[in-house]
């Protein structure tokens, strides 16, 4: 009996090859769609049993989608895939996202944020470049703070690991109100107002989607302490722009920790804002770089493969992203 087929469909490095085939072992035959022909290119989507796939809009040509015959799954090699069009595929076609894929890095990029607020760095250095030595502002410490987790899968719970390393209680929103990771309390959605109002460190680690798209705006800010930190690892989109702004001029306590914006070049081919939020001494601001860890390219190749495996094996896969939080 012949295994299942892999179907690779982006162009994949032999250093990325060699992760691909050594997760994947004898449990199926792998197959690159860059190394066919266009006439080997239908055969090979014709009997794939699984999609590898980086960003499906770039790699299938115009109507290859229709050649999808024996699919059991579309596994993404990204953790957040809302700007990809998934709703080309059937709504019976399952679609895994790589769930926790970067969470590791995430998660110590979420405590960096927090620890930068908590105590001050940034505004203190803009001090000392200006040549006032403020010696005795009081900072604060994350020990016996609350962080708050709003999106408890692979990086919320990466995230809470190290939060609660340093001393800090989790509470936590997910869909279930249940999570197997240590937490302090949990609930679902409909407890949401209770964790903003818990926190004074907030992290965003949930996808977007249409229930979350502008999710948080000027009355669930207004909702938060006014001292409380933001951390967004998410989606811009999960935050109204310009509530969020304003809420950052008008409470100056408050701090926003951005490394997700709402225009991006990956997602939207360039970078804009709205809102002038680096002329902001409450804003700590990076790239959208909390997943770019030299080295990491591969452990996440490799846990998306392994994912892809349970699908091979006739299983069920993670990080499943059903027909209605599909964006596109």
């Amino acid at each position: 009996m012949s295994k299942p087929l892999l179907l690779v469909t982006f162009e994949a490095s032999p250093d990325a090859r060699s992760v691909i085939e050594s997760a994947v072992g004898d449990v199926g035959t792998v197959t690159y769609l860059a190394d066919q022909t266009s006439e080997d290119r239908q055969k090979a989507l014709s009997a794939a049993a699984v999609l590898l796939s980086r960003n499906t809009a770039k790699e299938l040509e115009d109507g290859e989608v229709r050649f999808l015959s024996d699919l059991r799954l579309v596994q993404y090699v990204s953790a957040g895939i809302d700007f990809i069009p998934l709703k080309q595929f059937s709504s019976a076609a399952a679609i895994a996202a790589n769930g926790g894929g970067y969470a590791e890095p995430m998660a110590e990029h979420a405590l960096m944020m927090a620890l930068a607020a908590y105590k001050r760095l940034l505004i203190e250095h803009r001090k000392l470049e200006a040549g006032e030595f403020d010696q005795f502002r009081s900072n604060r410490m994350l020990a016996g703070a609350t962080c708050g987790v709003l999106g408890f899968g692979g990086i919320g719970k990466a995230t809470a690991k190290l939060m609660r390393s340093v001393g800090m209680k989790i509470h936590a929103v997910n869909r279930s109100g249940k999570s197997d990771e240590p937490v302090d309390w949990i609930g679902t959605e409909n407890d949401l107002s209770q964790l903003l109002a818990n926190s004074d460190v907030l992290v965003l680690s949930l996808p977007l989607t249409p229930s979350t798209d502008g999710l948080l705006g000027r009355a669930e800010l207004e909702t938060m302490k006014a001292d409380a930190v933001l951390i967004n690892l998410a989606r811009g989109e999960i935050l109204n722009e310009g509530e969020l702004y304003t809420h950052l001029q008008n409470r100056p306590d408050f701090t926003a920790c951005i490394d997700a914006w709402w225009i991006e070049p990956v997602r939207h081919g360039e970078f804009r804002m709205d809102h002038d939020f680096m002329a902001l001494p409450n804003v700590i601001a990076s790239p959208h770089n909390s997943a770019t860890v030299s080295g990491w390219r591969n452990v996440a190749l490799r846990r998306a493969v392994e994912n892809a495996c349970i699908a091979l094996r006739g299983g069920t896969p993670n990080f499943l992203v059903p027909p209605e939080d599909r964006m596109m």
